[in-house]
């Protein structure tokens, strides 16, 4: 499946808020884990069954509801019936092509994001959909498969390290939400390293797997991209709503993460400047060696065009010529080639054109 876009022709002809899954299935099957917290307790177990979750819908501890694996549509379902969500967003949770955005409701509020890793053997950035539900009492977050990108967040909670055990719903939100942008600045400086050391090759050693290196870079940056400069429009967005749902506490907070956001932008532009760059200085280089290559054959082929001239004026088969059965005859053609080539040679020097 394209990287860029999925598409899936179950979606064909369908009425908004059809729950079909676009995408491909990364889990075998789904799975429910909880965390309900508060300052003082923390409660962490796996839902047998949706209708479980929405015990949690609305007691006074701060609960998050985790989801691993949106290709169960019935599951997802189910939880949206529970928790009464609108059904584009269930369409848009199962679609797992969606651009990351924000979206307002009455009760919540509902954001998509990408979250991204680092494949270092192929050296290719690898890119989940994370779907998230901010309510006044619960927050819902679904995952295409399980990882390790929001364990420090839980282990935070489960040593009650920082602020999340004493803050709500929106902080923990934020929380993840930071965990997701800080990832993105550590991908772009790993790749952003190995892109500052293609210099040295561009410019000394230009091969075919240098240029192969350059557009492999290119692309992924294009992905991180696609994936970052949305999220920072998110991030502008969270910050400019006027909802009872986002706290005074959380919002500096946020604005920090708008920051983070907007130099993740930059840096990925200034990687992407820096790869044209390379691209250039690859092909001036290339061009220069092919200029050198022309200029020393354009030099023996001038050379050699004079004495061709002669030879071929020696060479012909008349009966009578002044110098036949001259002794030396043979010797004085040679001389008269080698100064003549000699001449050519110091004017060309003399030129800077050798």
């Amino acid at each position: 499946m394209a990287r860029f876009l999925k598409k899936n022709k179950a979606t064909l002809h369908r009425t908004p808020g059809s729950v079909i899954f676009v995408g491909s299935q990364k889990v075998d099957q789904a799975r429910v884990t909880v965390m309900d917290y508060d300052l003082g307790d923390l409660r962490e177990l796996e839902l047998k069954n949706a209708a479980e979750g929405e015990l949690f819908k609305k007691t006074d501890t701060v609960t998050w509801i985790n989801v691993d694996g949106v290709h169960d549509t019935d599951l997802i379902m189910k939880i949206g019936s529970g928790f009464e969500l609108h059904p584009l967003i269930l369409e848009d949770i199962v679609h797992t092509g969606q651009r990351p955005k924000m979206e307002e409701y009455d009760d919540y509020i509902f954001l998509v994001v990408k979250m991204l890793r680092l494949d270092q053997g192929k050296e290719q950035v690898v890119g989940e959909q994370l779907s998230m539900v901010l309510g006044r009492t619960f927050l819902l977050t679904f995952q295409e498969q399980p990882g390790d990108t929001f364990e420090p967040v839980r282990e935070r909670i489960r040593r009650q390290k920082g602020r999340v055990r004493g803050s709500g719903i929106d902080y923990l939100a934020y929380a993840l939400l930071d965990t997701v942008v800080d990832n993105y600045i550590f991908i772009i400086e790993r790749l952003g390293e190995k892109v500052e050391d293609l210099e040295e090759e561009v410019l000394f050693a230009p091969s075919q797997a240098v240029l192969e290196k350059i557009t492999r870079y290119k692309r992924e940056m294009n992905y991180i991209r696609k994936s970052v400069r949305p999220f920072r429009e998110l991030i502008l967005q969270l910050n400019s709503l006027d909802s009872d749902l986002i706290s005074d506490k959380t919002a500096p907070f946020l604005r920090d993460m708008q920051g983070l956001a907007l130099q993740s932008v930059e840096i990925i532009d200034t990687y992407r400047e820096m790869l044209f760059d390379h691209l250039n200085v690859y092909n001036t280089g290339v061009s220069i060696k092919l200029n050198e290559i022309m200029k020393v054959l354009t030099i023996f082929s001038a050379i050699f065009i004079p004495l061709t001239f002669i030879a071929a004026i020696y060479g012909t088969n008349f009966e009578y010529l002044p110098e036949l059965h001259y002794r030396y005859s043979y010797f004085v053609f040679w001389a008269v080639l080698l100064l003549v080539a000699g001449v050519m040679i110091r004017f060309f020097r003399r030129r800077g054109w050798l």
